[in-house]
Order: C-alpha cells, then structure tokens, then sequence
C-alpha cells in the first residue's frame, strides 16, 4: 500500500491497516465495503470519509477527509496539506498544468517557486507523471498529499478561472487599451463588459468572497498587474493578480451591474447591486470607485440581509453592559453615540439598537450617506449632495415628520452638530457616529465641532465606544493560540469570526461638571473611570478570561 509506485491506492489495505490500529472495528469494516461495492468509482478516502464513522482509538472524532489524510500522509511520508485557495498563488498556478493532463493523474499545482512546483495528489503511491511533468515544467516537483474532493474542485475551478482569464485578456489585447475602447462613448463600454469571460470572472469574485465570508471586496488596479484582495474578520488577504486590462474590465463590469457612469473615470462613483446566495437568498453590495494612476481602484462592501436580524449577543453585546445600553435606549430624549474608526461595527450595533426600538407605536427616521441596509421597519432618507439635500436639511425636514426617534448616518461637521443638538432639546432621542478613539473623546470631539459646553451638558446622555476583535477558532483553539496545522476551520490563523469589544460612557455630574473651555481629555477619562467606565481594555480582558479571544488579539487592536 505505501511502497508500490503505479498502482491507486488500495481500500482493502487501506481497511486492514485501520483495523490493526483499532480506529476501525469489523462491522465498520463491513459497512465501507457495501458502500464500495454499490460506488465502485470512488476514491477509497471519499468511501470512507462518506460514513461518518467513529474513530475508535479517539472517541467523538470522526474520521472524515481530512483525518484520514493526514493519517494516510504519515504513513506514505508526504506532508499532508489542506487546500485553501486564500493561501495559494492562484493567478501563478492556475495555467501551470495543462487541464487533460491534471485531470488525468488526479493532480493539482499549489505552489511554484524558484526551486520547483509543489503538486498535490490523492493517490501518493503514484509517480509515473512525474518525470513527464518536471521535464514540461523544467523544475523538479515537490509532491504533497491532499483530499480528493478538494483536488477535484478546486482543479475545475482553476480551468474555467484560468481559461476566463485567458479569454478575457486576449480580448483586452486585441481591442487594444480599454481607456481607447471607452472614449468611443458609453454604450461602447456597456457592451465591453458583457464578454462572457468577464462575466464569468465576476460571478466567482463575488460567490467566493460570499463563500470566504468577506466583508469587502478590493479590485485595485496596477502598471502591469492589478490584485484581488479580500478582507476577512477584519485583515486582507490576496486572492489574485489580473492581468491589468482585465481588472479594469472587471472594474467596468462591476460599475455597469452597479448602475454607475461607466465612461466616468476621473472622478469617484457610488454603486448597489445584488448578488444571490447558494441558498437563494440575496446579498446586498455597495460599490465606490477612486481615481488612480492606473485606473479605478472598485471596493465592493458586502452586506448579508442577515445581518439586520442580528441581535446583541451576536454582536459580542451582554451581560451589565447589555442592560445599562438597553436602559439608556429607553430614554426619551437626548444624544446617544455610537463611536470608533471604520469597520469598527458602529453600524452593527445602531440597526441592532433601531431594531428594538422600531415598534408600531413609535415613528423611527433615519438619515444616512449611503443608506447601509434597507429596512422596512424604519423611514430612511439618503443623503443627496446633488440636491442640497446633506445631514443637516435631511435632519431639519425629518424633525418636520413628526419623529420620535432620529438616527443620523454620521455627523461630520459642525451644522450637523447643532441641528442633533437641536432635535434633542426639541423632545427627541437622537442616535448618531463620531469617529473617536474612545468614548471619552466623544465630548471634546463635540466641543471641536462647535457645540456649546452647556448644550452637550443638557443633551448628551451616553456614548458607546466600541472595535472588533477576532475570536479563537473553535476547532483548534485548545491546540495552539495560532491554530493548529490544516484547521478546516480557520485555516491554521486560530481565529474564526468577531466579536465586540464596548466601553459605554454614561456621563455623571462630576464629569459633566467638568466639562467646559479647555476640558482636558485624560482628566476627563480618569473621572469617566472613577464614576464606573469599563474600558475596552477591560472588556477584552473579561473576553480573553472567557477563552473568546486571545491578549495579542486585544493588543493588537486597543493599543
């Protein structure tokens, strides 16, 4: 079984090993055989893994694909590896290996460097492609173990994305450059990117990124090369490097689906679109572009309908914390903040919050620039530049609809500030952005934007200041901090998904007191601390004692 060199492997040998370790017992054994005698064209491995069955030597694991294959590598000497296209050099190994002849061996091409191609294959046992393939290539392989189902995905994703981008950059070259194809005008252009190829491209962009669970989608452009980038729980990651007339026929595609001015490149655009889940269900994007020397830069935000459904224990929201924000969500009037830097989950924790307080017996208006997720429940204004229509008139008008409740997307300067300060004395609770570093930095934010000492005394009655951290990998978390080797999970980061950290400022009469010409921020947290605030520090300590997340983690993002 590990020894002989052109024979597939063998599941009778495969099973007789197993049993003399014990991870099998006989009637394990007799059900893997019924299953192969009725899919005869199956891999062992898959055969196997198909039965769930219990390892016997650790109870309550399975041996699925992956544990059989890294017991299958020990035993034949190859790494075992476990394939995760964010980790591979998708646009250098994509058209490495022609498509008949890796379908043929059952092989993939996962890495390349300057000392040879690294090629992964279910069958270890196999070597007669080797020689053919080092001399084709004129490197020497490096061979690794991989599941089979992963191999075979992944190899026809590969084909169709490699042959996509072939087609689409024979077109690119053959049209010549796409900054001439769009002078001819915008119908010209509309129709450019209809091609199939970039058609094709598009659709496993955004499938992928839905799949990887991304946040945001980069498509940025480059002298030679433009890159996909996505990011996910919060880091970037490189998926791809485009030929660079075809990440700007992506991008003209993508603005095209996104109902924006495709022959308008000089200045910065905004664009929806909606793109369908495997399930059925749609997600929304938000598209912006920006001007660079080397065509538009496209960012695509995603945002899954299941979101709006979120309620703050997902959000990392619980406990006292959760209970002192819900008290001051039942305020009737006055200012309450929600503040940090972008991508913080600002806009995560305000839906959550309207959720609640949009009941049938209140009026609830929002304006917002752009408006982040439709919602039925609430009346949402965008924000239009174009029509003199900004935060401040969009306020002034929704105070004119007899609101109880406000929300403004951000305020952002000084007339935004005074009508919030407006609305709240007038007998309306207001909920609004400031991007801050802390809660604290909430006030003197307020006092640069001109409010008056008094008026943020009389109406500012909380502030919550809040980041993302990643949590620790459920899966392999016990292992190590930085994951175990091939976690299906969290590909080997030790991280999978996010959580909250808060730190909620509910203003005393000694710090609002303090507050006045000069008001020093540091003097001003020292007194938040002294009346009860819980930093964000502290609240990422109280989440690394409950084995969510990891002091590095926190670090990393409260210094």
């Amino acid at each position: 079984m590990y020894t002989d060199q052109h024979h597939a492997l063998d599941l009778n040998r495969l099973l007789d090993a197993l049993l003399a370790e014990r991870r099998l017992d006989a009637n394990d054994v007799m059900r893997v055989l019924e299953r192969a005698a009725s899919h005869p064209d199956e891999h062992p491995l898959e055969t196997l893994a198909s039965l769930a069955l219990d390892d016997r030597q650790q109870p309550g694991q399975r041996l699925d694909l992956d544990s059989l294959g890294q017991w299958l590598a020990g035993k034949v000497g190859q790494p075992y590896l476990r394939l995760d296209p964010l980790q591979l050099e998708l646009s250098q190994v994509a058209g490495l290996i022609s498509p008949a002849f890796a379908q043929r061996h059952g092989i993939l091409a996962v890495a390349v460097d300057e000392h040879g191609v690294t090629v992964a294959s279910a069958q270890p046992c196999q070597r007669d492609w080797e020689i053919d393939l080092a001399r084709s290539l004129g490197k020497p392989i490096r061979r690794v173990l991989a599941n089979p189902v992963q191999i075979r995905q992944l190899g026809q994703t590969f084909v169709r994305l490699a042959h996509s981008v072939q087609g689409a950059q024979y077109q690119a070259t053959g049209l010549g450059e796409l900054e001439q194809l769009l002078e001819l005008g915008k119908r010209q252009a509309e129709a450019s990117v209809d091609d199939a190829h970039i058609a094709h491209i598009v659709d496993w962009i955004l499938q992928y990124a839905i799949e990887q669970r991304a946040s945001d989608i980069h498509l940025e452009p480059g002298r030679e090369q433009g890159r996909l980038r996505y990011r996910i729980d919060g880091l970037l990651h490189t998926v791809y490097a485009f030929p660079a007339g075809v990440i700007l026929a992506l991008v003209s595609r993508l603005k095209h689906l996104g109902r924006m001015d495709v022959a308008e490149k000089r200045r910065p655009q905004d664009g929806r679109l909606k793109s369908r889940l495997p399930g059925g269900s749609e997600v929304e994007l938000r598209l912006s572009t920006l001007p660079t020397p080397f065509g538009e830069k496209l960012v695509l935000r995603l945002f899954d309908p299941q979101q709006l459904h979120e309620d703050f224990d997902n959000l990392g929201l619980d406990g006292e914390l959760l209970q002192r924000w819900q008290a001051l969500l039942r305020q009737r009037q006055g200012i309450i903040l929600v503040t940090g830097p972008t991508g913080s989950g600002k806009t995560s924790t305000l839906y959550a919050s309207l959720k609640q307080l949009a009941t049938p017996q209140v009026n609830l208006c929002t304006i917002e620039d752009p408006i982040e997720r439709l919602e039925p429940a609430f009346n949402q204004l965008q924000v239009q530049p174009a029509l003199d229509l900004g935060f401040a008139n969009g306020v002034r008008a929704l105070l004119r609809q007899d609101p109880d409740i406000i929300m403004i997307g951000e305020i952002r300067d000084r007339e935004t500030a005074q009508v919030a300060v407006q609305a709240a004395l007038t007998g309306h609770l207001v909920l609004s952005t400031l991007h801050t570093n802390d809660a604290c930095g909430a006030v003197t934010r307020l006092q640069e934007l001109g409010v008056a000492d008094y008026l943020i005394k009389a109406t500012l009655i909380g502030v919550m200041a809040q980041r993302l951290v990643r949590t620790l990998c459920q899966d392999c978390r016990g292992s190590a901090q930085h994951g175990a080797a091939s976690c299906r999970t969290c590909r080997s980061t030790g991280y999978h998904g996010r959580t909250g950290l808060f730190e909620l400022l509910l203003p005393g009469e000694r710090l609002r007191a303090s507050i006045g010409p000069g008001t020093d921020l540091a003097a001003l947290r020292q007194l938040a601390l002294a009346e009860g605030l819980r930093d964000l520090r502290r609240c990422g300590d109280e989440k690394v004692a409950r084995g969510l997340t990891s002091p590095a983690e926190v670090l990393r993002v409260c210094s």
